[in-house]
């Protein structure tokens, strides 16, 4: 097995604002990810800022549909959710998956559409972080599968015993989203994992190597990654351009500040994502900006992948 594992972000968001509603064919996808190499399906979550398919409804049908590779979720917002009832699905996602489960979190960008998410669910958008870590902690201790008690800011129960437990007794591993110095103390602190996706990689570097240095345990380093995969680098900044203003309702340029994006030829984007091996990324999760992810998959399976050093040599 590699040391460095490739995943492929199902493209919910995508096909939801052509308003195609065809939910066997996000199944195909994932079927074809698996035939061409991919290591992880993954499915992003916010069900009224960025509308898409519900993530762990559709990760329990990949689970049964694609039996071998690892399901995540890039990223999940607990803080919409009680504890009880979000422990509860992932845990039989985790038994349906045969614990091939791993829990990508996040506490919700900071925009107008973010606010206005959290305020039609009636959660205050100013507790989503602390809601968050709450949540975490509730969650471990649902997953023990011994009778539970909880007593937190937010959440509060007695005597609750969830079943199925998962499949591993501390549950499925926690890859935390986020960036900056309270982001990075709470990836080291809370999580198995850190899932970012800083466009600079001298920041991704930097920030890894505190996390490394901040937990008491093995965090996985992972990244999340755009990349549209066009000879034509003009052509493909055109297309990156209507698919992220498309998905984000906001212009390229202030999207691609934040997160890691790449468009043109595909050696030159195995390049881009070995710079990010070099640095420490141990897991990619690659979003395809394609209207045919067929044929988004065979490129970068055929042209990207075999330049990429899984064995991640630093």
């Amino acid at each position: 097995m590699s040391e460095v594992e490739v995943g492929y972000l199902l493209p919910t968001r995508d096909q939801a604002v052509r308003g195609d509603d065809d939910l066997a064919r996000l199944i195909e996808h994932a079927r074809h990810a698996e035939a061409v190499g991919f290591d992880s399906l993954w499915a992003g979550d916010s069900p009224l800022s960025r509308p898409r398919a519900d993530p762990l409804l559709l990760l329990s049908a990949v689970a049964v549909a694609v039996p071998r590779l690892l399901l995540g979720t890039a990223v999940l917002l607990p803080a919409l959710r009680h504890p009880i009832l979000l422990a509860h699905q992932l845990a039989t996602l985790d038994r349906l998956a045969d614990g091939r489960l791993i829990v990508g979190m996040g506490a919700g960008f900071p925009t107008a559409g973010t606010h206005a998410q959290f305020d039609a669910i009636g959660v205050p958008f100013r507790t989503r972080i602390s809601r968050l870590e709450e949540s975490i902690e509730a969650m471990r201790r649902l997953w023990s599968g011994t009778d539970v008690s909880f007593d937190g800011r937010h959440f509060r129960f007695r005597d609750v015993t969830p079943a199925p437990r998962p499949t591993r007794p501390e549950g499925p591993p926690i890859w935390l989203a986020g960036g900056g110095e309270p982001a990075l103390r709470r990836v080291a602190r809370l999580g198995d994992g850190w899932l970012p996706y800083p466009p600079d990689v001298t920041d991704y570097a930097r920030d890894r190597a505190a996390v490394h240095r901040l937990a008491a345990r093995p965090i996985t380093p992972a990244l999340y990654a755009t990349l549209c995969l066009e000879d034509d680098a003009r052509h493909a900044r055109r297309l990156l351009r209507v698919s992220i203003e498309r998905y984000y309702n906001a212009p390229l340029e202030k999207v691609e500040r934040i997160q890691a994006m790449f468009a043109g030829p595909p050696a030159d984007a195995a390049a881009w994502l070995n710079s990010y091996i070099a640095a420490g990324a141990r897991h990619l999760v690659v979003r395809l900006v394609s209207d045919d992810h067929h044929a988004a998959l065979d490129t970068f399976a055929a042209q990207v992948a075999p330049l990429l050093d899984l064995r991640g040599h630093r």
